[in-house]
């Protein structure tokens, strides 16, 4: 009898333990700053429904990329997609292909604390290029008086900050910047990490965010989120069409509205400086970044799973959190991507 209760006690044992240790199955990734508040939300709403955990290190696109080439996490994350090279670099390596996920969409906003100055500067793509060249150093500058001209702009010298660490916020900034500027194409070029002209390096969207909100005179690049969680005050871009545009959730919607019909089969395409009288020109979606095969199953479906989730009742919670949530028809060409996975 007591080996029969033993055995029952094993039993019963080796369940708790084995539901435990699905329950505490953890995730690890790392990569973009871009998507950290809604990616913060998603998965702290996803373990409370599900018990998976997971470990998200904010660390820039091109950490991301780095640790997802070395296979040293689960998953990255990152705004500027993976390059030919790096995805073939990626796959010599860890033996298998890296999906490009995209999840929500954002706006990259030039930033700037002007004391009396407020909110809804107007800045022209000659403008923004000129001020990160190093070409417009003052507030008073014709070039951006003419555009505000019910603004009173102070002689002072602008302070540049840009991003110190790789990342895919830069590359939307630098995408856009080599599309509407010949001089920055030539001297600076578009990626993660560009050799800036000017300007003061801050550590992720909140090293920047941080160092325009506490220097008077400066200006810099920031995802909506973080503008909008510091109260700074940011730009309206000209956008192609000749339209100053605010970055809202229509203007980002507006500008990938024609990406499903032109996305590649990897789904990395780039929305920046997009056709449409509507549309927020430093517009970018940002990827999840996952191995085909994953070593471990367990994870593999469990990330299936969440990602299934992220393009369903995820995406309720982007404009809340300041993203734009994606067009149906890319959620379409997600799931079909998702599927392929191998679990």
């Amino acid at each position: 009898m007591k080996v029969f209760q033993k055995l029952l006690l094993g039993i019963a044992l080796a369940g708790i333990i084995g539901s435990s240790s699905e329950a505490q199955l953890k995730l690890n990734g790392a990569g973009a700053t871009f998507p950290y508040v809604i990616y913060s939300k998603w998965f702290d709403l996803y373990h409370e429904k599900t018990g998976i955990e997971f470990n998200y290190q904010s660390i820039g696109s091109g950490g991301g990329i780095k640790q997802v080439i070395e296979g040293t996490v689960d998953f990255g994350a990152t705004d500027g997609p993976m390059s030919d090279a790096q995805l073939k670099e990626a796959k010599e390596k860890q033996g298998t292909d890296v999906l490009h996920i995209p999840t929500v969409m954002g706006g990259d906003v030039v930033a700037y604390n002007l004391p009396g100055v407020g909110n809804g500067l107007k800045f022209t793509p000659e403008v923004v290029a000129g001020i990160f060249l190093g070409e417009i150093t003052q507030w008073n500058d014709p070039k951006i008086t003419a555009i505000n001209p019910d603004k009173k702009l102070p002689d002072q010298a602008i302070i540049v900050a840009h991003r110190s660490d790789g990342s895919g916020t830069t590359y939307i900034f630098t995408d856009y910047l080599t599309k509407v500027s010949p001089t920055w194409e030539q001297k600076v070029g578009k990626g993660t990490s560009v050799n800036w002209p000017v300007g003061l390096g801050g550590k992720g969207n909140e090293g920047v965010a941080g160092l325009v909100k506490q220097s008077d005179g400066s200006v810099g690049y920031v995802e909506l989120a973080y503008a909008v969680k510091n109260n700074l005050s940011y730009a309206m871009i000209q956008n192609k069409a000749g339209n100053f545009v605010d970055a809202t959730f229509e203007s980002v919607s507006a500008a990938a509205s024609g990406a499903a019909k032109n996305m590649p089969e990897d789904l990395r395409v780039s929305i920046t400086n997009a056709d449409g009288k509507d549309s927020y020109p430093i517009s970018g979606f940002t990827w999840l970044l996952v191995y085909e095969n994953m070593k471990e199953k367990e994870k593999a479906q469990a990330m299936v799973k969440f990602l299934k989730w992220a393009m369903g009742e995820g995406q309720s919670y982007a404009r809340d959190l300041y993203y734009a949530p994606l067009p149906k028809e890319v959620v379409r060409l997600c799931e079909k991507k998702i599927a392929s996975i191998k679990q």
